[in-house]
C-alpha cells in the first residue's frame, strides 16, 4: 500500500500550522493530517486545502482516530504536548497527561505500525550538564520522553528522529494566552505601550530561533536524518534583558519564577553535520522589522 500520509500531532499550533505551511510551499504531494485537542492550538491556524484534514481529538485516543488511515501513514511529527516551562507548575497534572501518557500513545502507535517519528524535543532540558531535565514538570517530561524514544529504538526497533526546539518565535506564535511565550508577550506589550516585562534577573541567556528556520530544520530531519538528535537554533545567545532593550521600550522587572534557567546549551553539531541546517534569520533583524511595521 502506498503510504502518501504526513501525520502531524498540534497541527492547529503555532509550530504544527507552520511546518503545514512550509509543506505546502514546497508542493509535497502526500496529504497531511493533524489532530489537535485545541488547548493551546486554534481554528484560526488552519490552512485551507484539499491536501490538509484536521481532526479534533486527543493523543490518548491516536489509535481509533487513525484507524482508517494507519496503513498510509508515512512519517509522525509529534508536536502535540503541553509546551511551557513555568505553566507546567500551576497545571502539571495537565503537563503529565499530555506529555507522558498521551505521547506514549503517539510512541506505540509509530511503533505498532512501523513509523518514523520524529519528536519536538526541547533544549530546556539540556543546561547545566544535562541537570535542568529536573528543573520543571516540562522540562522533566519532555527528557523522559526522549529516553522512551531511545528505547523504543533499541528494544523494538522504533525508528526516530529528535529536534530540539528553542525559543521559536515568529508569525502565528501565541500573544494573547497563558501559553504566550517572551517575544510575542513583548510584542503586545510594545504595541499597547506597556512597559515589557522581564523576569528577575534579567540575564537568562537563550537562543532564539525564528519559526521558519525550524520548521525547515524538521522538514531536513526528516529527509536527510539518520536517527539522530539535531539542535535547531541559531548559535546566537541573548539575555532576556538584552531582548528587551532592542526594542527600545521601558523596562519593569517582574519576580523570579520556578524553573527559571539561564543558559541554552548546544550538545552537537549534528543539524549542521549531517541535515546541512543552518538558520538564516536573526532576532535582531526580526524586531527591528516588527518596530518598523508598528
Amino acid at each position: 500500500m502506498n503510504k502518501n500520509i504526513i501525520l502531524i500531532t498540534g497541527g492547529a499550533g503555532f509550530i504544527g500550522s507552520s511546518l503545514i505551511k512550509h509543506f505546502l510551499k514546497l508542493k509535497l504531494k502526500e496529504k497531511i493530517i493533524s489532530i489537535d485537542n485545541y488547548y493551546s492550538g486554534s481554528v484560526k491556524n488552519h490552512i485551507k486545502s484539499t491536501q490538509v484534514k484536521y481532526i479534533k481529538g486527543e493523543n490518548k485516543n491516536i489509535e481509533t482516530i487513525l484507524k482508517p488511515y494507519k496503513k498510509k501513514i508515512k512519517i509522525i511529527f509529534h508536536f502535540g504536548e503541553f509546551s511551557r516551562i513555568y505553566q507546567s507548575f500551576k497545571y502539571y497534572k495537565k503537563c503529565f497527561e499530555y506529555n507522558v501518557q498521551h505521547s506514549s500513545k503517539v510512541i506505540d502507535f509509530a511503533k505498532n505500525n512501523n513509523i518514523k517519528l520524529i519528536y519536538s524535543a526541547t533544549s530546556s532540558n539540556l543546561g547545566n550538564d544535562g541537570k535542568d531535565e529536573n528543573l520543571s514538570p516540562y522540562a522533566w517530561t519532555k527528557s523522559k520522553n526522549i529516553e522512551l524514544i531511545k528505547n523504543y529504538n533499541k528494544w523494538f526497533g522504533l525508528k526516530y528522529e529528535l529536534v530540539y526546539f528553542y525559543n521559536v518565535y515568529g508569525p502565528g506564535q501565541i500573544k494573547n494566552s497563558k501559553m504566550a511565550a517572551v517575544i510575542g508577550i513583548f510584542e503586545e506589550q510594545y504595541k499597547k505601550k506597556q512597559p515589557l516585562t522581564v523576569v528577575k534577573p534579567g540575564n537568562q541567556r537563550r537562543d532564539f530561533t525564528h519559526v521558519e528556520d525550524i520548521v525547515n530544520g524538521c522538514f531536513l530531519a526528516w529527509k536527510k536524518g539518520n536517527q539522530n538528535e539535531y539542535m535547531l537554533g541559531t548559535k546566537k545567545t541573548y539575555t532576556i534583558k538584552e531582548i528587551a532593550k532592542f526594542f527600545n521600550s521601558k523596562i519593569k522587572y517582574i519576580p523570579s519564577r520556578p524553573g527559571e534557567r539561564f543558559g541554552s546549551t548546544i550538545t552537537n553539531n549534528n543539524a549542521k553535520k549531517i541535515l546541512g541546517y543552518k538558520s538564516k534569520i536573526d532576532i535582531k533583524d526580526y524586531i527591528n522589522n516588527f518596530i518598523s511595521q508598528n
